[in-house]
């Protein structure tokens, strides 16, 4: 079972009346009779957000069909499968990917509108062999729909009409328009999630567990480990023993008295799982003019370049002792640290359900509802209306972009305050290079400023981080970097035919100026910078 040590400084005392309230008021027993009152006296996207709560044990009666798929995909000579999907949908599979030895097919996500990253997944990717998800709860979003048009009229010049919908598997929630699509196309199959589950927590359900499967990760020992946790946090453990009690009182009151952004330090054999749980975290707390940012794959620094407003949550595969060093000279500088101990990697599948229950405590002491995302449709529509603007008259409206420089970044800069933070939202094509400079980038600025600083790749951060950008207290301060190389890729209007309205480049940067937009709506600071045609040309012109 994992273990939580914390060090809470001059916090403990907040955090432990906390614990005790949460006793007294059966915080935990109310959660587990999904009582909506918990957080707000109506039910509304509250009632029908708490599937995940059991559904591990649900889905551990299904490992045997999901075994039967993963063993029909390769006996059908399958070698890869893609996962399309954006936010709750493509972040599990993305840590899978990225955590787990592939014995099955070899998984990729795709989740960025950038034509470079639609045009490099179908040139590295066998399409006679490749088999992919089609992810959206919804079944409408935009962004999965329009991967899974482009990449099924390349596998129907392949393959013909009759044996296209072979290489596709929906996944999606009873009643959605992609459920109907699958069958008139003939997918492989399609698997209806408990729709009574938001997509930030969806890691446990077919969402995380089919792709899983398929490569060949052992999903019954992931979900075994699941419902260890499920236990430990049960409805009768006593809230003082109970791990999401105490991680999430922990969250929930460092937050209130200041300390409202919570730092990860992760094993690298584990470090994709900050990816998720900024998800879980961002969108589920951010709103009302609340938060707690989540800060990953930030470099741990020494204790000068941190603010008062930080604390820190250790993650640590046994044997690891890459962090141990500078997270406990933080301690001894006195930011609070919380400490978790995994045995191996598979000991994700208790962190994901202890994290997606500490959120939920979390949310009920800053008294917001953690299943609701009131902000995040803001861009989209906005989104909507510039390529509307694009169909009519063929172009997008114009919008101020500077050009890189130093002097313009720090200019813009130095109206931050302390408590601040720095939000650089890249609309560019993801690399290895572009991550290593943002990284650089990054780093510069909080060692400057002691500011905590994160990194979003858009359209991905829309569906996770966006949502506490525009709802939250308003502290952060966001950089827009921009490109335009030049490359695009038409998006067809329909599945099989070759109309196109719109192309991946248009829809990326309509995504871009919605969210520049939307920022603007709701009083954000925020400055855009145009890296021209040379994403590294205009990167290194930044630092």
């Amino acid at each position: 079972m994992t273990q939580i040590t914390t060090s809470l400084g001059n916090s403990r005392q907040a955090v432990d009346r906390a614990l005790a309230d949460m006793a007294q008021t059966h915080i935990l027993r109310r959660i587990w009779d999904k009582d909506h009152t918990v957080w707000k006296p109506a039910s509304t996207e509250i009632t029908n957000r708490l599937g995940w709560l059991d559904i591990a044990a649900k889905m551990e009666r299904q490992l045997p069909a999901l075994k039967r798929l993963a063993e029909k995909a390769l006996g059908d000579g399958f070698e890869d499968v893609v996962l399309l999907g954006m936010g709750g949908s493509s972040l599990a599979p993305h840590v899978f990917s990225r955590t787990f030895p592939t014995s099955g097919l070899k998984l990729a996500v795709l989740d960025s509108t950038s034509p470079e990253a639609v045009l490099a997944c179908a040139r590295s990717h066998d399409l006679a062999h490749t088999l992919f998800i089609v992810a959206t709860k919804s079944g409408s979003t935009a962004e999965t729909l329009s991967f899974f048009k482009f990449f099924y009229n390349h596998v129907l010049e392949i393959t013909g009409a009759e044996r296209a919908g072979e290489h596709f598997i929906a996944i999606t929630d009873p009643g959605s328009k992609l459920a109907a699509l699958a069958v008139r196309l003939g997918f492989r199959d399609t698997l209806l999630n408990d729709p009574d589950i938001g997509g930030r927590y969806s890691v446990l359900s077919y969402f995380g567990l089919v792709p899983a499967a398929l490569m060949g990760i052992d999903v019954a020992l992931l979900v075994d480990r699941a419902l260890d946790m499920v236990d430990a946090c049960g409805p009768d453990i006593a809230t003082i023993g109970n791990p999401a009690a105490q991680l999430g009182a922990a969250m929930g009151e460092l937050a209130l008295n200041g300390r409202d952004k919570i730092t990860f330090a992760l094993s690298p054999g584990i470090a994709s799982f900050g990816d998720w749980v900024e998800q879980l975290i961002a969108e589920s707390l951010g709103k009302d003019n609340k938060g707690i940012l989540p800060v990953v794959g930030e470099d741990i620094g020494p204790p000068e370049v941190y603010g008062a407003d930080r604390f820190f949550a250790y993650l640590r595969l046994e044997g690891d002792t890459t962090y141990d060093g500078r997270i406990q000279t933080l301690e001894s500088a006195g930011h609070p640290v919380i400490r978790l101990s995994l045995r191996d990697t598979y000991d994700l599948g208790q962190q994901f359900f202890l994290w997606e229950l500490a959120t939920a405590v979390a949310a009920e002491r800053l008294a917001v509802n953690p299943f609701d995302q009131p902000n995040v449709e803001a861009a989209k529509v906005l989104a909507r209306k510039m390529i509307g603007e694009y169909t009519d008259t063929g172009e997008l409206p114009a919008s101020p972009a500077l050009p890189p420089s130093p002097e313009r970044l720090h200019n813009f800069l130095a109206a931050a305050r302390p408590g601040d933070y720095i939000a650089i939202q890249v609309y560019l094509p993801p690399g290895l290079e572009t991550d290593s400079a943002l990284k650089t980038l990054r780093l510069q600025l909080r060692d400057r400023y002691r500011l905590a600083t994160t990194v979003g790749y858009g359209p991905r951060f829309l569906h996770s981080t966006g949502q506490l950008h525009k709802g939250d207290a308003g502290n952060g301060l966001f950089i827009q970097l921009i490109v335009d190389t030049g490359a695009d890729v038409p998006i067809p209007d329909e599945a099989g035919a070759d109309e196109s309205a719109i192309s991946f480049g248009v829809l990326i940067k309509a995504q871009a100026l919605g969210d520049w937009q939307a920022l603007r709506d709701a009083g954000r600071r925020v400055v855009r910078f145009d890296l021209g045609t040379d994403v590294a040309d205009g990167l290194a012109a930044l630092l």
